[in-house]
């Protein structure tokens, strides 16, 4: 059942966040699914501009439809992630979006203001629920180049005002996390003072975690072993820091490389380990079902397992 991403936002806030996959193929959708009805958890389908492209508009929306009438008892949203302007308003006029979000967070502040805003008043039209984001995560993602020199983490005065002037439902800050399998070297985590100083100033608004991956040394290895070069070196964000960023009003945490990760894990080992096979579903199989458990690990490290019935009886 597709439902608002404010109404998701609403019964998780302060409790639990919940989940936000980006998905491009039949794979992805059939795993994420499978995953989350095992956990008995809501999330949030995301779709990039680079899944809308690779897929195809009608492509990746009618394996969204498929999925659902395969596991009808899922709770989900869908959302636009990092859209330009045009792109959200293509996907809020197409009817089958929760939500959109519109990154203008490498523009100056007015102008990214000015920018939301127009998103804002063009899907609050529409019922429609508008992310924005402010400071500016370092790494890369799809479109997203950030140099890790340039990063800036989200001041709250100006996420106050930021909120204020553009009227927008959630905001993505920059607390410590980047986007990417090349994260960061050592340990890092995320500014749990910066996400407090934030939350005093805007209580009960949901905040968003981009940039989320744990990048698991585990998958690193096991894809070198089968033949990748991936930097043995990169780190990613403690998943066990998800709960307390929930408690202080991260409603929303959005995951991509680690699900990138188990796909080339997966593809890599099998046709590693079985040179002489070609057929594509095999690998395809045993990747739905890989992913489905790490949907499960990941709804336990945010909070969500178990709150599909809570979930239910708040949207309804």
């Amino acid at each position: 059942m597709i439902v608002t991403t404010a109404a998701l936002f609403k019964v998780a806030y302060g409790k639990f966040a919940v989940g936000a996959y980006n998905i491009n193929n039949m794979e992805q959708a059939l795993g994420l699914f499978q995953g989350h009805m095992e956990a008995e958890a809501p999330f949030i389908i995301q779709i990039s501009k680079g899944a809308r492209k690779y897929a195809g508009i009608p492509m990746i929306e009618a394996i969204i439809r498929a999925a659902e009438k395969l596991y009808p008892d899922v709770i989900y949203a869908v959302h636009l992630d990092h859209g330009d302007e045009q792109t959200c308003y293509d996907c809020i006029d197409s009817g089958f979006y929760s939500s959109v979000m519109i990154d203008a967070s490498h523009e100056p502040f007015d102008e990214n203001v000015a920018i939301t805003r127009r998103v804002v008043e063009r899907a609050h039209a529409k019922g429609i629920s508008v992310e924005a984001e402010l400071g500016m995560l370092g790494g890369v993602e799809e479109n997203i180049a950030v140099d890790e020199k340039h990063a800036m983490l989200t001041d709250p005065d100006e996420a106050k005002t930021f909120v204020e002037q553009t009227g927008c439902d959630s905001l993505a800050v920059a607390i410590g996390t980047s986007h990417g399998a090349y994260k960061f070297t050592g340990h890092q985590s995320l500014h749990f003072d910066r996400i407090e100083a934030i939350q005093n100033l805007l209580p009960n608004y949901p905040l968003v975690m981009h940039g989320s991956s744990s990048v698991p040394q585990e998958e690193v290895e096991r894809i070198n072993a089968a033949g990748g070069a991936l930097d043995p070196s990169a780190r990613g964000v403690d998943a066990n820091e998800f709960q307390r960023a929930a408690q202080l009003g991260v409603t929303k945490v959005n995951i991509d490389t680690d699900g990138r990760l188990v796909w080339t894990r997966v593809h890599r080992e099998y046709f590693h380990d079985k040179p002489a096979e070609f057929d594509f579903r095999k690998p395809g199989t045993v990747f739905v079902a890989e992913y489905a458990k790490f949907i499960v690990d990941k709804s336990e490290r945010l909070g969500s397992v178990g709150k599909l019935a809570e979930t239910r009886a708040g949207v309804s």
